[in-house]
């Protein structure tokens, strides 16, 4: 393959952002000259990391930022809330777009460059469930919406439902490129049919009610125990939300919040459990059509699955024979599933995502995203 210039925008720190963090590794790894417009990343040798500012609002820039949005002055709102001065010495071949807020810079900056949008989010309906979102971001993402996707030269989004509904909307047809992890080639672990591991990795916000896992530990015997492995969050919101899940989880010992651990760490980590959990109802658009970093973690760590039944996680769930779907997502419901697993269901489950691994990993992903940058 030729070569390329890449700009990488992502209004996000790849610390902390697999899937940026991936493509930008596909992109090095076939040798194309990167420079990464990020709020933060690791250092890397070959990659030109510039800065771009994370959108921190105070009391009068909120007030602004409220009157313009409200005014539906979208374009001066997206200039006032994420207007960047970036300067290169160079012209890119291609500019790579990390959802809807990067996509106007990407535009702004494009010069003879072709543009490749990665939607991780159906971005028209991204919070649809926060009733402050709708009156103020909601007409501000369709604006942008409506603008850019038509003028993108390739898209690529996390599942088909997103996709789907992008194409219905916006006439603009996306690749499916998941958040599916690396193949790591390991063997499941035996379960133990006197204490069976359920784990839920992933970050603690109000939204995915995760809550909801501690009503599902009411309805099962001490044999099962229950980690949550999630991130450290940065955002107020969150850090209250992780210190009110820990309150509420000290009434059942059997409930643990272990150190996160470093993303390279995590699969190996997650091997020593039996199941994985994922129980977030669809409040939203994105809940209800998302395929997460956490489902493919599962697979590549060989544990099963125990989820709620959203459509793309139950489709492959069901097809490999990954674990168990619930009807609903009534916690209780979803314990009695995992009540009727027998120790030996639950290894079969393991065994199968061997399959399911070579399926889905992000070897595969990677041939993809650079076909579709060979072929701009």
């Amino acid at each position: 393959m030729t070569s390329r210039n890449i700009l990488l925008i992502s209004f996000s720190n790849l610390k902390t952002d697999a899937r940026v963090k991936r493509h930008l590794n596909f992109l090095r790894n076939a040798g194309h000259h990167v420079t990464l417009a990020c709020h933060d990343s690791e250092p890397y040798d070959d990659v030109k990391l510039i800065r771009v500012s994370p959108l921190r609002l105070n009391l009068v820039k909120k007030i602004i930022s409220s009157a313009l949005l409200i005014s539906r002055l979208y374009s001066l709102a997206y200039r006032y809330l994420y207007g960047q001065k970036l300067m290169f010495n160079q012209p890119f071949d291609v500019i790579l777009a990390n959802d809807i807020e990067a996509l106007p810079l990407a535009f702004e900056l494009k010069g003879t460059a072709k543009i490749v949008f990665d939607a991780h989010e159906y971005a028209p309906r991204h919070f649809e469930d926060k009733l402050m979102w709708r009156i103020f971001f909601q007409g501000f993402n369709q604006y942008l919406c409506k603008k850019y996707i038509p003028k993108v030269d390739s898209m690529i989004t996390i599942g088909q439902g997103i996709a789907n509904e992008y194409e219905k909307n916006y006439g603009v047809k996306p690749v499916v490129i998941t958040n599916a992890s690396p193949y790591y080639d390991i063997e499941p672990k035996k379960t133990d049919p006197a204490k069976i591991k359920l784990v839920h990795q992933g970050i603690a916000t109000p939204s995915r009610k995760l809550e909801l896992m501690f009503d599902m530990m009411k309805h099962l015997d001490n044999r099962f125990t229950l980690d949550l492995l999630l991130v450290k969050p940065t955002h107020r919101s969150n850090i209250l939300y992780l210190e009110k899940l820990k309150a509420l989880a000290k009434s059942d010992s059997r409930i643990g919040f272990p150190e996160p651990v470093p993303a390279r760490q995590l699969i190996n980590l997650l091997n020593q459990y039996d199941l994985g959990v994922t129980l977030i109802p669809p409040v939203n658009f994105n809940y209800a059509n998302t395929l997460p970093n956490k489902f493919f973690e599962c697979i590549q760590a060989r544990i099963g699955q125990a989820i709620g039944p959203i459509p793309e996680m139950k489709k492959i769930t069901e097809y490999y024979k990954l674990g168990v779907v619930s009807e609903d997502f009534n916690p209780e419901n979803l314990a009695k599933k995992i009540m009727q697993l027998a120790p030996e269901q639950v290894d079969e489950f393991k065994n199968n995502c061997s399959a399911a691994a070579l399926a889905f990993n992000a070897a595969k992903n990677e041939t993809l995203l650079n076909e579709i940058i060979g072929n701009l």
